[in-house]
């Protein structure tokens, strides 16, 4: 497939499945002797595969039993059942809980819903949640139930598969949601908008759950006992999208429309992270929209730009520092081969457990960009020296004042006399005019110049 219209399936792991252990508070499916109780104001859909006898069930107000074929319930007849020595009461979990922003319940498939490989490449906590071009599969033969709450009033997705089949179309998905099983599966304030349109873009496309966030942070904490773990680095780095932060390295490449995200994330698996000493490190690598700042206030407006987020399994003082030697070597390429692969330019951060203070180190993508910044910085510096002699009086500048050619066009202003007294200039008569000043000249007063190679009387009409 095309870069531009490559999938990325997602899986939603819970059930309702009535054979399902952890949906019941014993931890065991309900047998015979037992009394089933399902909460009565708790909707719920549940999938049934299989016959089952009860002693009693107490059914919900309002939900559903989707039964496989020849699935049934029937009532105990008190004959002898090997699974079943005391009976007692067994009820059915709360499913209200499980979020769809919450990135624990989600896991990456293949098309056919097989579970993905594990390799090198891993995903920002945000990006581990369905985006807005992913394909949504929820397992055949199964029942869900799924709290949709969301910070925005549409989840767009490419395509949603339920018991099997495969939604695509916007009128398809109408459809179902208009059917029956569909308010007893989805629940909460944001509403799935299927759209089966892919990413058009070959540079790749945000995820767009960066408004749900703090509700995917949340999640993951909850789940880890509401706290980060404790990076082995001083000043861990915080990626895009992601919620705690990590020891290693970030890169951010600015790019041209002939940068081609896909073509690049499999450059780097198979010419870098397949090199034995990099066997320990993991990547992440997609498109992201960071903020603007100027002067340290951040605008409304934002800047698309790659992030490569390397991790490595080192701990201790080695803790990043295979993910550090990574970046150093991606950087290099870029220098070299930057401009056929549409890069523009690239920045690295990196903190690691050996790092000295835990500070952040920046490297420029090239040679030329290191001479350009640094011949910026030396400039600023002259001006700098320059400017605090000057106010010192340590150094005086010439008053220069440039000469345009339009200055020649203006009326030349005359003087006001220093004094009374003039001086004699052997080129040049000059003569006081004839009338009668009194005791002291005004400060209008104009001298006139005779010159021997011009003659007035020309000029008069």
């Amino acid at each position: 497939l095309p870069a531009a219209t490559a999938a990325v399936y997602k899986q939603w792991i819970p059930n309702t499945n009535f054979e399902t252990a952890s949906n019941w508070d014993k931890g065991r499916v309900p047998c015979a002797k037992d009394v089933v109780h399902f909460e009565k104001d708790k909707v719920v859909s549940v999938f049934v595969r299989s016959p089952h006898a009860l002693t009693d069930m107490y059914l919900p107000l309002n939900g559903e039993f989707v039964l496989a074929a020849g699935a049934a319930f029937t009532a105990f007849d008190g004959s002898w059942d090997p699974g079943c020595d005391s009976g007692g009461a067994v009820r059915f979990a709360d499913a209200e809980h499980r979020a769809w922003f919450d990135p624990t319940l989600w896991q990456d498939v293949l098309p056919g819903g097989e579970l993905k490989p594990s390799g090198p490449v891993f995903s920002v906590d945000e990006e581990r949640v369905p985006c807005r071009y992913d394909d949504v599969i929820f397992q055949p033969d199964t029942s869900f139930r799924v709290n949709t709450d969301s910070s925005q009033p549409l989840i767009h997705l490419r395509s949603v598969s339920v018991m099997g089949q495969e939604l695509n179309t916007p009128s398809s998905w109408a459809g179902y949601l208009g059917g029956p099983s569909a308010p007893l599966q989805f629940h909460g304030n944001g509403t799935l908008q299927v759209t089966g349109t892919g990413c058009p873009d070959k540079s790749g496309c945000a995820c767009g759950n960066a408004l749900d966030g703090p509700r995917i942070c949340a999640a993951l904490l909850r789940a880890s006992g509401r706290q980060c773990p404790e990076p082995a680095c001083q000043s861990p780095l915080l990626p895009l999208g992601h919620c705690c932060g990590v020891c290693g390295a970030t890169i951010n490449l600015d790019f041209t429309p002939d940068f081609d995200l896909q073509k690049y994330q499999d450059r780097l698996v198979q010419e870098l992270l397949s090199q034995p000493k990099y066997a320990g490190v993991q990547m992440a690598i997609s498109k992201v929209h960071k903020a603007q700042t100027f002067l340290g206030i951040m605008s409304r407006s934002t800047t698309p730009l790659i992030q490569i987020v390397l991790i490595d399994d080192r701990a201790g003082v080695q803790a990043g520092t295979a993910a550090e030697q990574l970046a150093a070597d991606i950087m290099e390429s870029i220098a070299q081969h930057g401009e056929a692969l549409g890069i523009s330019s690239g920045k690295m951060e990196v903190a690691t457990g050996s790092t000295a203070s835990g500070q952040v180190r920046s490297h420029p993508v090239s040679r030329i960009t290191a001479g350009t910044v640094m011949g910026l910085l030396f400039s600023l510096l002259l001006l700098g020296g320059i400017l605090f002699l000057y106010r010192k009086g340590r150094l005086r500048l010439p008053a220069l004042r440039p000469s345009w050619p339009w200055h020649r066009m203006e009326d030349p202003v005359s003087p006001a006399p220093a004094s009374d007294k003039g001086f004699d200039n052997p080129v040049f008569n000059v003569e006081p005019p004839d009338a009668d000043l009194g005791e002291e000249a005004p400060k209008d007063l104009q001298v006139f110049y005779l010159n021997p190679l011009y003659n007035a009387s020309e000029t008069e009409t």
